[in-house]
This record gives structure tokens, C-alpha cells and sequence, in this order.
């Protein structure tokens, strides 16, 4: 599956290049939306971060004209500034979430519709701890408490308590025989979507540190940017907007959007990815 930017109209407009401005793609993935600022901002640049060192490596050879290249997690970002010396700062955009890639191609077990290893890293060089390591290590309710906070799921005890009984005998080691648990824990008449689907969105949050860290970077992005300058972020869940609208809304920065943006019906129905996108955006003043 290709990776098609989300709401890549929305962000040009909210983060407004001109000509010889400097821009930071927090998560540039498959380079959908920093191709399209670079298309605006001759001869400024982006500086592209990419946590996922297979991703990095495909950009790379890609050798894309004005685009600062590295491999790095967003959380490092007042320090990957300095070290590049990129400055000044015109606009940042965070497009979070996974890729269409980590899903289809990555076999890290993101996906819970096809069988393969219990990691969820998006990067596996730099992090060491797995989704297999917390589904067979983690006490139980350690393992309750991220079903329920991270995944906001209604039958969090459930099923850490059917986890526990299953990794007594056994461990759990593929995304099958976790999925399996998991519809045996959840109830016929409350799947209105699939039931794996709030666990394994907590479990990869708690690899990566998804929320720490998008907390702990966005005060960093707010003393980056320049006069004027924009702050562009797409969340695809509750959990992460909340965190940015609270962010926003305690910050020096003006608010331009204030309801979350979201995604019209054209490109719902031509992107999925799309459908539980909401954008914020805010500038210095």
C-alpha cells in the first residue's frame, strides 16, 4: 500500500510556505507532505525526521533536492535543530500515528489481521522493549492498567485476566494467538469495530512512548518555531488530541483552528488513514 498523506490540502494551508522558508516534518514517513512543502518553499528546505531506519533508508535513496534527511525520534528535536544548524524555523508538522508501511510491510506485528512476531518498534535498533515482552512479562494489572488508559478499553480486565491464564502455560508470541485471547474476552454484541483493535493500540503507544513523548516535544516545537511561524499536528486518536489541545490552549502560541480539522468525504473514501485524522494548528505571534 502506498502511504498517502492526510489532509495534505489542510497542512499546506495552515502551514502557508513561501518561498525560501524553512520547514521540519516531525514525522516524515513516506515524504508525502514534505514533498508537497518543498513544491512551495524554493529554495528553503525541510528537515525530515524519520524514526524507522528501513523508512529513513528508502527516503535516502530517494536523494530529494532540499531535504535534510535524519534518522532520529522527534523527541530529540531542539537537538537535532542544533546539531543541523537549521534556522530559522517557519513552520513544524507532526503527522503521527503509524505508516501505511509499518502495517503492510514491516511484519512487526502492528497489524492485527495478519500473523507475525509481538514487537510494535518503530524503531527496533534504539528501543528494546516488545509488545511480546509486555504481553508475557508485565503483571497483570500493569497490563490492565495500559488496556484501559492507553486503549480505553471497556474489557481491559478482562482480558489481561485471560492473558495471564493463557502465558501460565504458554507464551504468547504472535499477533494470532494474542488476537485470539482477545475475541474470546470481548463480547459478541460489543464488537463494533474489531476487538483487537484497542490493544494493540495501547500496546504500541506503550512501546514507543507515544504520548510521553509527544508531551514532552511540543513545548520544544512551541521554542523552535520563528515569529510567525506555524505548528501543524494530526492526531488519529482521543488521547493524542487531547494532549495537544491542552498543549495549545496553555501555550503563548494563537490558535487558528478551533474546532480539530478533519478530513472531507472525497478523501475518507480514498484514504482510510483519513478518516480518524484531526488536525490543529497554531502560530507564533
Amino acid at each position: 500500500m502506498i502511504h498517502l498523506p492526510v489532509l495534505e490540502k489542510e497542512v499546506l494551508k495552515y502551514l502557508d510556505p513561501k518561498p525560501n522558508q524553512n520547514f521540519v516534518d516531525c514525522t516524515v514517513n513516506g515524504g508525502g507532505h514534505t514533498k508537497s512543502i518543498l513544491k512551495k518553499n524554493s529554495p528553503g528546505r525541510v528537515l525530515g525526521i524519520e524514526a524507522d531506519p528501513e523508512i529513513y533508508s528508502k527516503l535516502e535513496r530517494e536523494n530529494i533536492d532540499r531535504l535534510v534527511l535524519v534518522n532520529d525520534n522527534y523527541i530529540n528535536l531542539e537537538k537535532i535543530i542544533k546539531d543541523k544548524d537549521f534556522n530559522p524555523v517557519n513552520g513544524i508538522l507532526f503527522d503521527l500515528g503509524m505508516s501505511s508501511w509499518h502495517v503492510d510491510e514491516s511484519e512487526r506485528g502492528f497489524s492485527f489481521q495478519k500473523d507475525q512476531p509481538l514487537d510494535m518498534r518503530y524503531n527496533p535498533e534504539r528501543t528494546s522493549l516488545t509488545a511480546r515482552e509486555i504481553i508475557n512479562n508485565w503483571p497483570i494489572k500493569e497490563l490492565e492498567r495500559i488496556l484501559r488508559e492507553y486503549g480505553e478499553e471497556r474489557f481491559a480486565r478482562r482480558i489481561a485476566k485471560n492473558i495471564d491464564l493463557y502465558r501460565q502455560a504458554k507464551e504468547i508470541n504472535t499477533t494470532k494467538k494474542l488476537v485470539e485471547i482477545i475475541i474470546k474476552s470481548v463480547p459478541g454484541n460489543w464488537r463494533r469495530i474489531h476487538p483487537a483493535t484497542r490493544t494493540f493500540q495501547a500496546l504500541r503507544i506503550t512501546v514507543n512512548s507515544e504520548l510521553e513523548n509527544l508531551r514532552r516535544v511540543l513545548p520544544q516545537a512551541e521554542r523552535i518555531i520563528g515569529k510567525e511561524g506555524k505548528l501543524v499536528v494530526i492526531s488519529f486518536h482521543s488521547l493524542e488530541d487531547r494532549i495537544i489541545k491542552n498543549f495549545l490552549k496553555g501555550s503563548e502560541l494563537k490558535i487558528l483552528t478551533k474546532k480539530p480539522v478533519t478530513a472531507g468525504e472525497e478523501e475518507k473514501k480514498n484514504n482510510r488513514r483519513s478518516r480518524s485524522a484531526k488536525l490543529r494548528a497554531a502560530t507564533k505571534i
